[in-house]
């Protein structure tokens, strides 16, 4: 096969090449965005008529038995912003994590955490971390606070943002506010770490950070111990084989360098696992991912 026989030679007729999108490869990340925009959307239509019945609260699954709720609120949001921010999460974090686990075992991944928060919320509100109090409403109503709606997808995007960290600890992010670089570590250390603080001292939305800690959790425990989704290949047939984020640094302590007579040139070696480290093994072309290869000795 010559060059230009190549798929990353090729150029489309009329200009240059597309450039690879963060969502090539990442089907479901693609429609967990779509459907969760047109969730809001509609809800916002209905009058959050979708909203009244797929919100998760204490009161409505434990003592109704509406265990459905345990999925549906993690499609529902309170607002645009609300919204906004969780798609954008999703977007930057979940396509690394899919390209990870194989797109069926990130779905499982992703509802399980998101579940997981639910519940765990719930452990924290019998527990009586925030009360079991009547919440007044206005007007002479009161409601007990078993009934508060709990919607977002933030703890499934949570569990996201801790599968990245134990991938790739040392990837770069920059934030928006302010717009400084950290290391992924300390990013989700830092979120984690506000998470907890607002739950234990119960302060503005202690419920929703309770959601966040419970995906992070069971997405750390996950992570660690992969094995327990094995389930998931023998469900219809198997799953795509994951593919694994490479880390740079961890790659270089393990003293990863050809074991075969083929002479590669180590700082292009360096260069593709930096490439890896800051981007994601889904950036790499084709080319560099048979560099890799031959290096390992594969």
């Amino acid at each position: 096969m010559g060059f230009a026989d190549r798929q990353y030679s090729r150029m489309p007729q009329g200009g240059m090449p597309r450039q690879p999108s963060r969502l090539d490869g990442s089907p479901v990340v693609k429609w967990l965005l779509i459907i969760n925009v047109a969730v809001f959307i509609l809800d916002v239509l209905t009058g959050n008529l979708l909203t009244a019945y797929g919100h998760f609260s204490v009161a409505t699954v434990f003592q109704h038995g509406q265990v459905w709720r345990f999925v549906t609120f993690q499609f529902l949001h309170a607002n645009l912003g609300h919204i906004a921010f969780n798609m954008f999460a999703l977007y930057m974090f979940g396509s690394f994590v899919e390209q990870w686990w194989g797109s069926k075992k990130f779905l499982v991944y992703y509802l399980l955490c998101g579940a997981a928060g639910a519940l765990f919320y719930s452990l924290l509100y019998q527990m009586g971390v925030f009360g079991k109090e009547m919440i007044n409403l206005g007007g002479g109503m009161w409601m007990p606070s078993s009934y508060i709606p709990l919607v977002g997808a933030s703890a499934g995007i949570y569990a996201c943002l801790i599968a990245v960290a134990v991938m790739a600890p040392d990837l770069v992010v920059r934030l928006l506010f302010p717009p400084i670089p950290m290391k992924m570590r300390t990013f989700a250390l830092g979120v984690l770490g506000i998470a907890v603080f607002t739950t234990v001292f119960n302060l503005s939305n202690a419920g929703g950070e309770a959601g966040h800690l419970g995906g992070a959790i069971l997405g750390f425990l996950l992570m660690k111990n992969p094995w327990v989704l094995g389930f998931v290949d023998r469900i219809g047939g198997g799953g795509r084989r994951r593919r694994q984020v490479l880390d740079a640094t961890v790659v270089r302590e393990s003293k990863l360098r050809p074991r075969t007579h083929i002479n590669l040139d180590d700082s292009e070696v360096d260069r593709i696992l930096d490439k890896v480290n800051r981007e994601g093994i889904q950036s790499l072309t084709d080319a560099e991912r048979e560099v890799l290869r031959r290096s390992s000795g594969n």
